[in-house]
């Protein structure tokens, strides 16, 4: 009860609406942040994160290619197969990667902790959201979430080999 309490409110508000649109132009703003600060390797994590999690969204629901739940009216118009949730999973791969990321620069604990809430609260938020828009079923949602997670998880392993191989240093730079 609780959560459909803070999703409703924050979508009165407009932040799921603004966490979603904007997913396209914090990945954008992110990674032009990095190759100013020539931190190429941090930029080149973020592109291939989302862009290849943009792809695995899209295979995977013409893989599984399971209808729209009609239980409640949907409160928005969607056309696409329902499993697994593409805005729950790419909310996860971006959120969460930038979150990290970023959390790997901080030098405070603190902020580091306060990131990475955000990017998991933010997270949640955008995927519970679809479920309160009647688009998904939870289970599209908890798969997003769990595909998202683990695609993430990946690219920092990846990232995290090349830097012990020294292609990357640890302040992100090729």
């Amino acid at each position: 009860m609780l959560v459909a309490l803070l999703v409703l409110i924050l979508a009165m508000f407009g932040f799921v609406k603004i966490a979603e649109e904007l997913g396209e132009g914090v990945t954008l703003f992110s990674a032009g942040y990095l190759a100013l600060e020539r931190k190429y390797g941090a930029m080149w994590l973020v592109g291939a994160a989302i862009g290849g999690g943009g792809v695995l969204s899209i295979v995977m629901k013409q893989l599984f290619n399971r209808g729209r739940p009609d239980i409640v009216p949907h409160l928005i118009a969607v056309t696409s197969p329902s499993f697994p949730s593409g805005h729950s999973m790419l909310g996860a791969i971006m959120y969460i990667t930038l979150g990290a990321l970023l959390a790997r620069f901080a030098t405070r604990r603190r902020t580091k902790v306060y990131l990475l809430t955000v990017a998991l609260l933010t997270t949640f938020v955008v995927g519970a959201s679809r479920v309160y828009l009647g688009v998904h079923y939870p289970s599209d949602v908890l798969a997003g979430w769990s595909a998202g997670l683990i695609w993430a998880l990946t690219c920092w392993l990846v990232a995290r080999y090349l830097q012990y191989r020294g292609t990357v240093d640890r302040a992100g730079r090729l």
